[in-house]
């Protein structure tokens, strides 16, 4: 059979094409065109990331998912963890600013909880002081007590706490943080002066978790994905989280929606007559003076992640919101939430 030669159009659509670069031609990729080609030897080396607290707490076990899925497939180097504990993770802020500037193998975890802590501890570094790399997830607070406790409901807490706002022992993340915070809402809410509280601090959800089971504390406060597995076991019972009623959403910056993965474990506070929403916010940073093509390349590889479907599963594994914002976005929005937070402190007496 003779073959039809082709027209102009199909020669010109040809050309036009064989003129795109490979990536294009083929369909969208990752990480495409020149970002592609400037970040292909990022990392450089191994990938550092920092969680600024003890072991098995939230931002540990975020930078340990985070590691998982960028060795998953992502990066060829290897990736590490290392803790950095004290000071709601201010310690680990000031080494990242000392000793990590212009370094863009090295990440440092953080989130609500380090704003609060810079406040409450007089932290001479600042998030001013580091390179804002992206937002990655939101996650709501849960409220427990031992299996054994006197407690049965939400209820029981709240008139507990008002009889003896001072003998009323609270437990959670290190002082000023996003769970030291949801105490102050509470106690707004329900008529106790913040002043009053009987709040804990501790390094990371390992030593809060002991505390609890062993009756320093009357009640718990933490992230969700922390305790869920002791929850599940019946070691812990959930008495509320802090997401918003199903009727209300609460404000973008201050609690994304519930997803169904996080709404079972408990009634929220709403529900059960205390006006109160917060969701603490993870996100990574790194040191100063980050040169902007390095800066673009973590933002890149960090892009790349959260559209992958491992970071998904890890997302529905935690029952974590997806809350991603990154680069300059997330920057700004670290500007606001400083603001919101620092008031927020002022308000219930933590600083």
């Amino acid at each position: 059979m003779r073959m039809r030669r082709p027209t102009l159009a199909l020669v010109a659509l040809l050309l036009a094409m064989a003129a795109l670069p490979i990536g294009l031609a083929r369909g969208p990729v990752a990480r495409v065109s020149a970002q592609d080609d400037a970040c292909a030897d990022y990392p450089s080396g191994t990938l550092q990331i920092m969680a600024p607290a003890a072991p098995g707490g939230g931002w540990d076990t975020t930078a340990r998912e985070v590691q998982g899925v960028l060795q998953g497939g992502l990066v060829e180097q290897s990736v590490e963890v290392f803790n950095v504990e004290g000071a709601g993770g201010t310690i680990g802020l000031a080494q990242l600013a000392s000793d990590n500037a212009g370094d863009p193998n090295t990440l440092m975890m953080m989130g609500l909880v380090m704003i609060g802590a810079i406040g409450a501890n007089a932290s001479e570094t600042t998030l001013d002081d580091v390179t804002p790399i992206a937002r990655l997830i939101a996650e709501y607070e849960v409220i427990v007590v031992p299996a054994d406790s006197e407690y049965q409901s939400f209820q029981d807490v709240v008139n507990a706490f008002k009889a003896d706002p001072a003998g009323f022992v609270w437990g959670g993340g290190s002082t000023g943080g996003t769970d030291h915070i949801l105490v102050g809402l509470i106690a707004q809410a329900v008529g106790v002066d913040p002043t009053q509280i009987n709040y804990i601090g501790y390094s990371g959800g390992g030593e809060a978790l002991a505390a609890i089971l062993a009756g320093d504390v009357e009640v718990g406060v933490s992230g969700i994905g922390e305790w869920q597995d002791q929850i599940a076991a019946g070691d812990l019972r959930a008495l509320a989280i802090s997401a918003g009623a199903p009727s209300v959403q609460g404000t973008p910056s201050a609690a994304p929606a519930a997803t169904p993965a996080t709404a079972p474990i408990a009634p929220t506070l709403q529900e059960q007559g205390v006006d109160v929403v917060l969701a603490n916010w993870r996100g990574l940073m790194a040191g100063p003076n980050l040169p902007d093509d390095r800066r673009a390349c973590a933002v890149a590889l960090m892009e790349e992640m959260h559209a992958s479907p491992a970071w998904a599963a890890v997302l529905a594994k935690y029952g974590w919101q997806d809350y991603f914002l990154a680069g300059d976005e997330f920057g700004a929005f670290l500007a606001e939430e400083q603001a919101r937070i620092e008031g927020i402190l002022a308000e219930i007496g933590i600083t």
